[in-house]
């Protein structure tokens, strides 16, 4: 892809000690370069531009009585915005830290509390929910509104951003010491309630610094901000590391358009979760399947990386079609979904099918996994671009130790494990031994080139009646890639005698099957009782029993009706399975596949 063989020039952020001197040093290399944006430049802040904002908003916090040390929580969406407000609390020493925008009154009540927050900036969409909690937060004495004041203890921004304060700045940002604690990931809390883990300065300088040793990026770096800010991902891949490295930031503010924004942006790194790579793949492999000639092309090309993958030359002919495709096809494609200009494309917080990884490959992208957690500052394993394995989260990045327990568990030592979890200190023991290494709940194999193949998570690894260890990540994985009609899967078969899984259907692509098959203008929930769609599903469940081992096979399925969406019964804001409330909300349907 163009782009790739751009050599990186010397960023001077990088000599810095914390993420406000990085921030600064950035403004005077880069002050009149884009900063943040909007699609269509409604709004656009230079580097320099944002600085002013940030001074002005900081200045007004410091009026109210934000401090080093403090903690402010934020409720705001993908703008510009976000950028403003994180950067003007983190210059005065104190932490930031976000609100997920499906958490409610009670969820944001624990996690501000836990924090101590005495000021909040938010939206208005999160208004109500942040008055309702506010009767369980007496240390929370003004909520910052964008829109402006709504009511009794709020404030407008506006009234803020500017105001007159006896505060030096440069004095707070430089009083700043890499210990301390630049922001606070709250884990989604599948297993109770969530975890607040502290990451300081020093972590996301040395995570950011093994990512300039990994990736080459441009003089004009871009990435897309679309992910949820209380996500280590976003935090990392959208705000930090573009502060460290000068790129330009262009607010999505729907992450459903995403792949509307590639195109307009055409990002230098691109990172998303594995949904969002299977629905791009789906929508190409109907758009070629249309055309035979086309599809020879990419079954060729699939040939290659897989022949690549395992070390064996290639077929003359396989090449040439390959090549074929290359020049006819597949740099148009890249062209058209705007990653033609990409040095770095990434997938993780999931495990990703095999066969989209390779798809992409087939096309020219070079899709690479990765693998990190909120306690590593989202830093652990990469697959570097030019040495991608399939399969794997790649070896640890430079500076990052990595070694298996007696039960497989991954172990992770370097400079980004966290500070620990706010307030917990017996589980902050618990996760990191007296050795410093970080015990990630992982099961985990190495190979021989220190790549890291993640299993599934150490609690949620199935035993069956029979005594057999299995994955239901990787069962769930296999599913959607053997089916674009398979939106998510929840695989049960602990203490049973077979697997069975809920299916939930994809909500776009399953609507576009039914078109073409007579079945328009039924919702999912329809859609799941149709005969034609059971069986349809059923053909992908074969095809995925086929790359599955016996024990692994799925021997009944459910088609759940309706959708599972993100902070919802069935999946967390980052989409995650949330495995033992879908247990027990659809107990009765479970029960019925072993009756």
């Amino acid at each position: 892809m163009e782009g790739s063989t751009v050599v990186a020039p010397e960023r001077r952020a990088l000599a810095a000690k914390t993420m406000a001197e990085a921030f600064r040093l950035t403004v005077e290399q880069y002050g009149d370069r884009t900063a943040v944006r909007t699609k269509d430049d409604e709004i656009s802040l230079t580097w320099g531009q944002l600085r002013d904002r940030v001074d002005g908003l900081a200045a007004g916090l410091a009026g109210l009585g934000v401090k080093r040390g403090d903690t402010v929580a934020l409720a705001i969406g993908n703008r510009p915005e976000f950028h403003i407000a994180d950067i003007a609390v983190m210059s005065l020493g104190a932490t930031a830290f976000s609100v997920y925008a499906t958490s409610t009154a009670d969820q944001i009540a624990f996690v501000v509390g836990d924090a101590e927050s005495r000021v909040a900036i938010i939206e208005e969409a999160f208004v109500e929910r942040f008055l309702a909690a506010r009767s369980q937060l007496p240390k929370l004495e003004t909520i910052i509104v964008l829109e402006g004041a709504r009511g009794d203890g709020t404030v407008a921004w506006d009234d803020v951003e500017g105001a007159d304060a006896d505060v030096d700045l440069e004095a707070a940002w430089r009083a700043i010491e890499p210990e301390d604690i630049l922001t606070l990931i709250y884990t989604s809390g599948t297993t109770g309630p969530p975890k607040g883990v502290q990451i300081t300065h020093r972590n996301m300088i040395f995570l950011v610094k093994s990512v300039a040793d990994l990736f080459q990026f441009p003089e004009d770096g871009r990435v897309i901000s679309w992910l949820p800010s209380a996500h280590i991902a976003e935090r990392n891949a959208h705000h930090y590391v573009p502060i460290l490295f000068g790129m330009t930031i262009t607010s999505c503010p729907d992450p459903r358009q995403v792949a509307a924004y590639l195109p307009a942006v055409r990002p230098t790194w691109f990172f998303a979760v594995p949904r969002v790579w299977e629905k791009l793949k789906a929508g190409l492999e109907a758009h070629l399947s249309q055309d035979e000639r086309k599809r020879a092309w990419l079954e060729a090309s699939t040939q290659k990386v897989w022949a690549e993958q395992r070390g064996e030359p290639v077929p003359d002919d396989v090449a040439a079609l390959a090549a074929e495709g290359e020049e006819q096809l597949f740099a148009q494609l890249r062209s058209m979904l705007g990653l033609d200009a990409a040095v770095a494309v990434n997938v993780g917080a999931a495990p990703t099918p095999p066969a989209v990884l390779a798809f992409f490959h087939a096309i020219g992208v070079p899709l690479a996994e990765l693998w990190g957690m909120s306690e590593t500052t989202g830093g652990g394993c990469c697959n570097p671009r030019e040495r991608i394995k399939i399969g794997t989260v790649g070896p640890p990045t430079p500076g990052v130790e990595v070694k298996l327990g007696e039960d497989g568990e991954l172990l992770v030592r370097a400079e980004f494990n966290m500070a620990g979890y706010r307030n917990q200190p017996e589980r902050t023991a618990e996760t990191i031994d007296p050795d410093g290494w970080l015990h990630t709940g992982d099961i985990a194999e190495i190979d021989e080139d220190n790549y890291v193949r993640i299993v599934d998570r150490k609690k949620e690894l199935i035993i069956s009646s029979a005594g057999k260890n299995m994955s239901p990540a990787n069962i769930e994985s296999t599913l959607k890639g053997a089916s674009p009609l398979i939106g998510q899967a929840c695989v049960i078969g602990d203490a049973r005698p077979y697997n069975t899984a809920l299916i939930v259907l994809d909500a776009d692509f399953a609507p576009a099957w039914a078109a073409q098959h007579g079945l328009e203008g039924k919702d999912l929930a329809a859609l799941a009782a149709e005969p034609a769609m059971r069986e349809a599903v059923q053909q992908g469940i074969d095809a995925a029993n086929e790359q599955l081992a016996r024990v692994e096979q799925i021997k009944k399925f459910t088609l759940v009706q309706g959708d599972w969406l993100p902070g919802g019964d069935e999946l967390t804001p980052t989409m995650k399975l949330k495995r033992k409330p879908i247990a027990e909300k659809y107990a009765d349907v479970i029960e019925s596949m072993y009756a």
